[in-house]
């Protein structure tokens, strides 16, 4: 007969699960069985393994693989592994944008590492906000927890062009919009773009975040750019499921992990990577969790003093695959130590700075050295002014720089849907030096803060040969997005913040170098148009869409939910009695 332990608290989650003693325990026991477990299994230390697989959700159609070589690990290390399935937000299927559930997906991966008696966890992410929501989740329930991601795709390739996705459907796109590519041309784009398995394979949001997971600490190292289709993403993922059971025995909680300085590491990363606008978003929401400040401003002062060293799409040449060959994100964490807080704990049980002191630069042409930037700043800058008091954001690595001073009329569009009417349309009165505004696209307007920041250039100026404007809205963009794009400007328009009072006709300027965004308009006449303004109908009366909209937060504070902030650690199991 199997001991049984004397405190829940002296025998893990999982072992106080299946030896609580009476009916609770024997019908623990007895179901378990039916799965082909048995007691000495069930003694073991029980490692969930979070899995996001879906099959709308492309980038995730290998992870059954991974999920078994986590397993692996997991029973080589001692410990007894059980997958379960969260919400899997895939990036092309969801309509009207995937950020719309992103902390829907968060809640459903707190709750059920929360509800069920797991020691540790493995979470299997990798498209655009699973990552996001996963680290959300697990810096709420704060049980013993690694991120493994599916890794980015390989390179796609067409008419010697080396082509990415997204970055790559925008771009030609634009040439087949602009009668620059025939059908029977974009078709083999289409043919040529996607040819495996994996998230997006340009410093997109799903490489952005996957790569900050190593800044953070709370993946291994090689999380962020080891290609899906490459045998070392499953090795990585063996090796999770080892380290998790360690981890879980010795309680080594995220908390301890994501910390502040961890946070300013991230930020660090973001900023040497020229790493997607979203994260923007998505850390504010982390520290939320956390209750770690981190202002708007911080990002700003971040990438000041942080050179951009990964020279990768949109904001370089490069992309993923080519990063990995170079020597991967930890090539370049340790080029950054000098600017990092290199003794922040990481789940490998060592500090940042260890994980990453054996690493360097192999191919000098896609990661910089410190030394030799790319850039002597970062890639994002941090926008005020009368049109966003609270703030805004430009990634002004991948913008003209020729537009990033500049003053122009603004031609307005009060919704997604008043854009996609008038865009295109050949008496829209527009020039090349104008400043397309797009109004009610945040959180609350969107719904969901969709990525419609980067607005199309009208077709009559692409005819022309034009591929840049000023564009403005209160929107997300793509981080596989290129353009003088201004995004997340808050307030947002529906919630009556100054967007909302733009008129076609008014003078907008832009100063990235001075951080300014100023509507050219008197006082009073703002005054009178406030008066005037009424916010757009709801797009939601009832259910999770409602939810949102009643407690969606704006974007300097992550658009996390008001009640989600904060964690809440698991602690050990209290079970019923029968």
């Amino acid at each position: 007969m199997t001991e049984i332990p004397e405190k829940l608290e002296d025998a893990g989650r999982g072992r106080a699960f299946f030896n609580e003693p009476d009916t609770a325990g024997l019908m623990h026991r007895a179901f378990t069985r039916s799965l082909g477990f048995d007691r000495t299994d069930m003694n073991r230390p029980m490692i969930g393994i979070l899995n996001t697989y879906s099959e709308m959700n492309n980038c995730h159609a290998h992870f059954p693989e991974l999920v078994e070589a986590v397993k692996r690990g997991v029973w080589q290390a001692g410990g007894f592994p059980l997958e379960f399935p969260t919400i899997s937000l895939g990036e092309i299927y969801l309509t009207p944008t995937s950020m719309l559930w992103r902390n829907l997906a968060a809640m459903d991966t707190e709750e059920m590492i929360r509800g069920n008696p797991m020691d540790g966890v493995v979470v299997l992410c990798g498209c655009d906000k699973t990552t996001p929501a996963a680290l959300m989740g697990v810096a709420s329930a704060d049980l013993p927890a690694i991120l493994v991601s599916g890794g980015p795709m390989l390179n796609g390739h067409w008419r010697g062009q080396t082509l990415g996705a997204c970055t790559d459907c925008r771009r030609l796109t634009t040439e087949y919009r602009a009668g620059n590519l025939s059908d029977e041309e974009y078709a083999e784009v289409e043919e040529n773009l996607v040819r495996s398995r994996g998230h997006c394979m340009v410093m997109g949001t799903a490489s952005t975040m996957n790569s900050l997971t190593e800044a953070l600490g709370i993946s291994l190292p090689g999380n962020g750019a080891i290609p899906a289709a490459d045998s070392r993403r499953i090795l990585l993922a063996e090796r999770a499921g080892r380290r998790i059971v360690a981890m879980a025995e010795e309680g080594m909680r995220p908390s301890q992990i994501l910390t502040s300085d961890a946070m300013e590491n991230a930020i660090t990363l973001l900023c040497s990577l020229g790493g997607s606008t979203n994260a923007v978003v998505h850390l504010p929401a982390l520290a939320g969790r956390l209750g770690v400040s981190l202002p708007l401003t911080l990002f700003d002062d971040i990438s000041r003093r942080t050179p951009l060293l990964a020279n990768v799409r949109p904001a370089g040449s490069f992309q993923m695959e080519d990063l990995f060959y170079a020597g991967g994100v930890s090539a370049i964490l340790h080029q950054l130590l000098p600017l990092l807080h290199g003794d922040a704990l990481t789940v490998t049980g060592r500090t940042l700075a260890e994980n990453v002191a054996q690493s360097s630069i192999v191919n000098p042409e896609v990661i910089h050295s410190l030394d030799r930037p790319l850039k002597t700043e970062g890639g994002l800058a941090i926008l005020r002014g009368n049109l966003a008091p609270s703030g805004a954001v430009i990634k002004h690595a991948a913008a003209s720089p020729a537009l990033l001073q500049h003053r122009g009329r603004a031609v307005v569009f009060h919704s997604f849907a008043d854009l996609q009417e008038r865009i295109d349309d050949p008496t829209l009165d527009v020039g090349p030096d104008d400043v397309l505004v797009l109004q009610n696209a945040g959180p609350v307007g969107g719904p969901g803060m969709p990525e419609v920041g980067n607005l199309p250039i009208p077709k009559k100026l692409l005819k022309q040969g034009v591929r840049d404007m000023v564009r403005i809205s209160d929107a997300r963009m793509s981080g596989t997005a290129l353009g003088t794009i201004v995004l997340h400007v808050a307030p947002e328009a529906a919630v009556g913040g100054p967007l909302s009072l733009v008129r076609t006709g008014d003078e907008i300027e832009l100063d990235a170098a001075g951080r300014r965004l100023e509507l050219c308009v008197e006082q009073e006449e703002l005054d009178r148009r406030r008066a005037a303004w009424r916010p757009p109908e709801a797009a939601y009366g009832r259910g999770y869409g409602k939810l949102f909209l009643d407690h969606v937060l704006q974007a300097p504070q992550g658009m996390d939910f008001d009640f989600l902030q904060g964690r809440d650690p698991v602690q050990a199991m209290a079970q019923p009695k029968f």
